[in-house]
């Protein structure tokens, strides 16, 4: 790797101990939402004014109050969305909308031709304050420079004045991280003179990462600096524009906040110019997750998403924070088994805070459902399959029986990827509830039969069932039904079989209640083990019925899958 040719920008001069890495973040920034703008210019197919329309109303519909609109100077689908949001009055009067302009003149007053009739704006003005580009790309001396953000300053004070335009003022030095702080430094002070901020006449300070090159730390770093510059300002917002070329522009974010900064210009999903803009999404769910109310309405995160991805063309990658497809699911088996049990836990021992492993935030609270947290592939465990039949089909398998039953699972899974909870339940049946060969039941009659123990009884069971088509019907005691009933069957078949465990559960409630059993069988001679399961609406049916399982299970062929 030619390593040589690439060089860190200097670090910034703290000038003193730096504050911001002792801070915690407290409460959510002003979001001012690029979509429709840094977003719009950097998609294959650019949204028509209409697709626009609809983005602005999702925008509004999640809270955003502060949304650029457009760079009206810069083309007429630009220029007519403008007017469009103004002429149909689709702007609600808690809601800022801002354009962009260069600070130049005519594309300036061109701008105020597109906000005709407007009440509220943020105007947003730039030029580039980077040596390299102010030299070679434009071709500027240092004092044409210098003087470019004051001077469009003035002439968006003036015809705002004239207009009768309420406007609060952004200036942004573009390329800010690749310029020289003291030159930076002199730009947004003569603006500010100009602008004369207060809190009448509020304005906004935007430091863009116009192409991401510093670290996270470092770029709070320059906000730090700049927080203290501007701190005896009156009315001034610090806000940044952090761009995503290094991956790290919600770090930037984060760490910025901790400086100082107040306001986040950003995009839904990170959209923009090369590996785009800073995800205010992500950042929004980050807050939420720390016990921070976001200032925005994340509830419906996929039916945000699903909308995004119609009107940009875009995908939202199946990793993606908090709204992709996999973020709330768990394939380890180690993952599902903690979720599982803490779940459980949670139930019998609830908490106000949020508490369960591998999941940030309740993806309930983002319009997600618990259907995604567990997964099933060949990597997966027994707990994973256990929350699947119990969660969506009420069935509490023993311990012991998950694996059993997980090895079913994985062995499909290895063959053919993933399986979904239709195909664990489909499985689950064919293996255990519908065994019915080579023994099959048919009934069972019991009556209870006096010992020479005052108030004991033994059953006396009378089992009806098939033997490889052909019809048996044995009888003999036990101590209670499935005593008896195991002991018919011993001796029907000459074969020495216990009963290792037994559980079971109601699997519905109401009049129609279903109960299931589990029964856990050992043939004592030849020494294999099988768990069976029944359902019935009597105990004692499906008890029975899980003995036939098992039995089927230890004595019949392997079941082809479905």
């Amino acid at each position: 790797m030619n390593y040589e040719r690439y060089a860190a920008l200097p670090a910034p001069d703290m000038k003193g101990e730096r504050l911001w890495p002792g801070r915690r973040l407290l409460e959510a920034p002003v979001w001012c939402s690029v979509d429709l703008r840094d977003g719009n210019q950097a998609l294959t197919d650019p949204m028509t004014v209409e697709g626009k329309l609809e983005f602005f109303k999702l925008l509004v519909r999640m809270g955003f109050k502060e949304i650029e609109v457009g760079f009206p100077s810069a083309s007429g689908i630009e220029f007519d969305f403008v007017r469009e949001l103004l002429i149909r009055k689709m702007v609600p009067s808690d809601v800022k909308i801002q354009v962009l302009s260069q600070c130049r003149e005519h594309l300036i007053k061109r701008t105020f031709e597109a906000i005709e009739g407007a009440d509220n704006i943020i105007f947003h003005i730039y030029n580039n304050t980077s040596d390299i580009q102010r030299h070679i790309v434009y071709g500027f001396r240092d004092d044409e420079s210098l003087d470019m953000g004051a001077n469009a300053a003035q002439l968006v004070k003036d015809l705002a004045a004239e207009k009768g335009i309420r406007v609060t003022l952004e200036y942004s030095p573009e390329s800010f991280t690749e310029s020289n702080p003291e030159f930076v430094r002199e730009t947004y002070r003569r603006v500010i003179e100009v602008w004369k901020p207060s809190k009448e006449n509020p304005m906004i300070l935007d430091f863009p990462t116009t192409v991401e090159n510093l670290m996270p730390n470092e770029f709070a770093d320059m906000m730090e600096l700049i927080a203290r510059d501007i701190a005896g300002y009156e009315g001034v917002t610090l806000s940044i524009h952090p761009h995503n070329d290094r991956g790290t522009a919600v770090a930037s974010a984060e760490l910025a906040m901790l400086a100082g900064a107040r306001r986040i210009e950003g995009t839904l999903f990170g959209n923009g110019e090369r590996a785009g803009n800073c995800d205010i999404l992500n950042v929004a769910c980050n807050l939420l997750a720390r016990g921070i109310d976001p200032k925005l309405d994340l509830s419906q995160i996929l039916e945000v998403r699903k909308k995004y991805e119609s009107l940009t063309g875009m995908r939202v990658h199946e990793r993606y924070p908090y709204a992709g497809d996999l973020v709330f699911t768990a394939f380890s088996g180690g993952h599902q088994d903690a979720i599982n049990k803490v779940l459980a836990y949670r139930e019998k021992e609830p908490s106000k805070i949020w508490d369960i492993p591998y999941l940030p935030i309740d993806p309930a609270d983002v319009g997600r459902i618990y259907e995604s947290f567990v997964r099933i592939n060949s990597l997966s465990g027994r707990g994973g399959v256990a929350y699947i039949l119990e969660v969506y089909y009420g069935f509490k398998l023993p311990r012991d029986m998950r694996g059993e039953f997980s090895q079913i699972i994985q062995t499909i899974s290895e063959d053919e990827g993933e399986v979904d909870r239709e195909r664990i339940m489909a499985e689950f049946k064919k293996n255990y509830i519908d065994r019915k060969e080579p023994y099959h039941f048919k009934s069972i009659n019991t009556t209870d039969e006096p010992t020479a123990i005052a108030d004991n009884f033994l059953t006396v069971a009378t089992l009806t069932y098939t033997d490889h088509g052909e019809v048996k019907s044995v009888t003999a005691k036990g101590n209670g039904p499935i005593d008896a009933a195991k002991t018919a069957i011993s001796r029907d078949l000459n074969r020495s079989l216990r009963i290792l465990d037994y559980s079971e559960h109601a699997l519905t409630s109401g009049s129609n209640a279903q109960a299931a059993a589990y029964i856990h069988l050992f043939d004592c001679e030849s020494g294999k083990t099988a768990y069976g399961v029944g359902v019935s609406s009597s105990t004692t049916r499906a008890s029975i019925r899980a003995i036939f399982s098992a039995l089927n299970r230890m004595d019949g062929e392997e079941v082809e899958d479905i």
